[in-house]
């Protein structure tokens, strides 16, 4: 075992007493784009269920914010992981093991197969979503990650353009005035909307399926924004291939789980799709090119091409193609 295993080993020993003498097989878990790291323990003992033990650092603002949204989702009764035990001095949280079949696992599916999970993944979202942003009291926003609004939407579309337009495709925006005009009205009607909660990364590596139900990871970035946004998050996600009529699926039987109206969805859909998509752009550029994780190039044509449907499907949002096309 590398010592940096057998350290933690050490440290997860201390916290759990019980397990003190009992044989563990320590093994890391490398996945996405975090600078969070996570190791998974699998105990000898047969009547001790694995953990896995996250180690966070405080060099992104949401980190810390993972065990309070823990405790807030729970309470909603979504599916989220159990917390054993919290370390916050250390910057370690011990959560139970939801085990290795995420979501995106079964992208090579046939849709028939699929489809269950997909429903399945959007009842927990519905259950985030209920929270309409105006029940919460002023202290439980503000210990959120700050709310989606005008100035996000554009630090979002900023960083697409710095990131991906301008860094990986080495293209001049100057001169594109529609482009910009349509990205000012896309953040501006966005901003207007009213906000629920929403998980914010909502994508096949973050849901977890376990005996059919789907369970969340990830949400540490919880906060007030539009259900459309993370509905885009999974059903535009560039690591996964779904048909337009699949989407409108998955869209209607959303809308009749929430008893709200299909049209009026579909096009605040298909704007936070563009934002979505836009963001997950400048992350791949920016992983790829600044910070040495060059798989994540990969998925950049998935998103151009996801954004060029999107493009297509709404015509306000036409001129954002002379950027990337």
């Amino acid at each position: 075992m590398p010592p940096e295993q057998e350290a933690l080993l050490i440290l997860t020993r201390q916290q759990f007493p019980a397990l003190k003498d009992v044989p563990c097989e320590v093994e890391a878990i490398v996945k996405g784009g975090s600078d969070r790291q996570f190791y998974r323990f699998t105990w000898a003992a047969a009547d001790q269920p694995p953990m896995v033990l996250m180690i966070y650092t405080l060099a992104r603002r949401d980190n810390p914010k993972f065990v309070p949204s823990t405790h807030r989702l729970a309470a909603l009764g979504v599916n989220v992981p159990a917390i054993y035990a919290f370390d916050e001095q250390r910057l370690l949280v011990w959560l139970q093991d939801l085990g290795r079949d995420d979501l995106h696992a079964h992208h090579e599916e046939p849709w028939e197969m699929r489809r269950p999970l997909y429903e399945a993944t959007l009842k927990e979202a519905a259950k985030i979503h209920a929270v309409a942003e105006s029940s919460l009291a002023a202290e439980e926003v503000a210990a959120m990650e700050p709310e989606f609004n005008e100035g996000m939407y554009e630090w979002e579309q900023n960083y697409f353009i710095e990131h991906f337009v301008q860094g990986f495709l080495n293209r001049d925006v100057k001169d594109l005035s529609s482009a910009h005009d349509a990205l000012a009205q896309l953040r501006q009607k966005l901003g207007q909307l009213p906000r629920c909660l929403v998980h914010r990364d909502f994508q096949s590596q973050n849901v977890i399926m376990r005996d059919g139900a789907a369970w969340l990871v990830d949400y540490q970035g919880l906060r007030p924004g539009l259900a459309e946004y993370d509905l885009a998050s999974l059903l535009f996600d560039p690591y996964v291939k779904i048909s337009r009529s699949e989407r409108g699926e998955m869209l209607a039987y959303y809308a009749n789980l929430r008893g709200l109206n299909l049209p009026e969805i579909r096009e605040i859909f298909y704007l936070c799709a563009a934002q979505r998509l836009m963001q997950a752009l400048g992350a791949y550029a920016n992983l790829s090119r600044n910070l040495g994780k060059t798989h994540f190039e990969q998925h950049i044509p998935a998103g151009v091409a996801n954004l060029s449907i999107v493009c297509e499907e709404a015509p306000e949002l036409a001129p954002l193609l002379t950027l990337f096309t």
